[in-house]
């Protein structure tokens, strides 16, 4: 396979040390080299999530797995769920929630905006009926970052749980799973943390674990069961249950990305890709590119998410990145599809050296396929 440098929304480029964990000989998911390696990675997600639950693992799948996970077991037929859209992932997420019965109660915000505590509020007292509320932290097909701070002490308040997306957050943009109320939320490895897709981390708090167990009937799933999958992880410190056969080679590859975030520390992580996203943007906008989202203070710092200009196919310009300097960058998702295109900074990308030669490359681009002035 060529070597690939990725500056899309996900997959990042991955860590060499992550690549050379991959090779460890393989063992049994129950043997107990294996079990001391899954308990390890609970304590370090339990450091990223910054949560002490012990109601914390890592799913075998990608991020959308840990997403159906939590739908599957807080989602119960008929409860309400206000679900935030302004992007893709809100509408995915009322996708899913019909699937497992629910009723997604739908607070719409065009691509590029993100919702106030009022609005929020405003929704929680038309309908009392609400059990949960979730919003996307960082939604990557828009480039906006969601903030949150307050909002699980609001949604307590109304006796609902607060259910987030951190898929392109965890590991890089500030929050406390802990302090700030946050009752269930998942990733992936794939994208901050730079380490293979197929290991998804979920946490969920005392209070959305007895609405599990207290559900009228087992959740519509036994691969994504968490009572069951707590047997297997050790939720209630019995001997390990068999449930299914762990993802072992990519529970190496997760391990290591933590590891490396561990030695880092989160918030040297944290400032590291708020730097290099304002690199970037100073980079972009020397260009005579325009930011969607306005306010910086609402960019996603992972995904940025930039206008194409007037004349411009994006095609030709990312497909020029690919075939010249094998750099990736993507075109919109949903609603932006076709308008914006859209640059990661995550993880191993997340540098000087990185933004400076994806902006080159850029240039470069835009020289070839902006139209010219008429002479």
């Amino acid at each position: 396979m060529p070597i690939k440098t990725l500056m899309g929304p996900g997959p990042s480029t991955a860590y060499p040390r992550i690549l050379e964990a991959a090779k460890q000989p393989l063992v049994g998911h129950l043997h107990p080299e294996f079990v001391k390696l899954m308990s390890d990675v609970q304590d370090q997600l339990r450091y990223t999530f910054q949560t002490e639950s012990k109601y914390t693992i890592a799913i075998s799948g990608t991020g959308h797995a840990a997403m159906e996970a939590a739908v599957a077991n807080f989602v119960e037929p008929d409860d309400h769920v206000l679900v935030g859209v302004n992007g893709i992932w809100g509408e995915r997420m009322c996708d899913l929630v019909q699937r497992y019965l629910g009723v997604p109660v739908r607070m719409v915000k065009p691509g590029g905006e993100v919702f106030t505590m009022e609005e929020i509020e405003a929704e929680l007292k038309r309908d009392e009926r609400i059990k949960l509320v979730f919003l996307t932290h960082g939604e990557s097909s828009t480039g906006t970052l969601q903030p949150i701070e307050g909002i699980g002490d609001l949604v307590h308040s109304h006796g609902a749980l607060f259910f987030l997306d951190t898929v392109c957050t965890l590991g890089c943009v500030p929050f406390n799973v802990g302090s700030q109320g946050i009752d269930i939320t998942y990733s992936g490895s794939q994208k901050c943390l730079g380490a293979p897709p197929g290991s998804s981390p979920l946490t969920v708090s005392q209070g959305a674990m007895e609405k599990l167990r207290s559900r009228k009937q087992p959740p519509f799933t036994y691969y994504f069961d968490l009572n069951l999958l707590g047997e297997y992880w050790g939720f209630n410190d019995n001997p390990r249950w068999y449930h299914h056969t762990g993802m072992v080679t990519n529970m190496y590859t997760l391990r290591e990305a933590l590891s490396i975030l561990q030695e880092e520390g989160l918030e040297k992580a944290w400032d590291r890709h708020r730097q290099a996203a304002e690199r970037l943007w100073a980079g972009l906008e020397a260009l005579g590119l325009e930011l969607f989202v306005e306010n910086p203070e609402l960019r996603l710092p992972t995904v940025t998410t930039v206008k194409v200009p007037e004349g411009v196919d994006w095609k030709d310009v990312s497909g020029h990145m690919m075939s010249k300097y094998k750099i990736e960058i993507s075109g919109g998702l949903g609603p932006t599809a076709g308008k914006v295109w859209r640059i990661g900074i995550m993880g191993y990308n997340a540098g000087p050296q990185q933004v400076n030669r994806l902006l080159q490359a850029l240039k470069d681009a835009l020289d070839l396929y902006k139209p010219k002035a008429e002479l």
